[in-house]
């Protein structure tokens, strides 16, 4: 089930146009797939007590090394303050590590603890299993294709903020 009223299934059929519509509610669209992705998340993590967000916090951290909150609010979707709330609660579970820049005591690092290592490596696994079920029946040029075109979308959203 994803989400959209019957009338609104995209067509199996990729030749086909979609029905009522559907091509010009582009937003209704993506954020119903978005919504599907995250309540796929959430069923994954809810034995961890983990918000997709903070999911996401975790594996951009892990694939960093170490960041700033600033830089985490950068490469993710969220307000800052958002952020901070997310990295405020992953340290206060002891799986993220704060500490201060040697060379800048005003900068502080962000990265995983042991913990959170394990646990990221774990949601990463799980994660994985989800986006492989998601994408069930694509072919890999087609999602290629999708990420091409969501990726050039993205770029004429930014430029005409701009």
């Amino acid at each position: 089930m994803t989400g959209l009223p019957e009338q609104t299934q995209p067509n199996p059929d990729p030749g086909e146009d979609l029905p009522y519509g559907l091509e010009s509610d582009l937003g209704r669209f993506v954020s119903t797939l978005a919504q599907a992705v995250d309540r796929g998340i959430s069923r994954q993590m809810a034995q961890h007590s983990l918000l997709p967000m903070a999911v996401h916090l975790l594996v951009v951290c892990r694939d960093k090394g170490e960041c700033t909150a600033t830089e985490l609010a950068a490469l993710l979707p969220v307000e800052s303050a958002r952020i901070s709330q997310l990295v405020n609660s992953l340290v206060e579970r002891g799986l993220i590590i704060r500490r201060r820049a040697p060379n800048d005591r005003r900068v502080v690092m962000l990265r995983l603890s042991e913990e959170g290592e394990e646990l990221t490596s774990e949601v990463s696994q799980r994660m994985g299993d989800l986006y492989t079920g998601v994408t069930q029946g694509i072919t890999e040029r087609e999602l290629q294709a999708f990420t091409a075109t969501a990726f050039r979308m993205i770029g004429n959203l930014k430029a005409m903020s701009d």
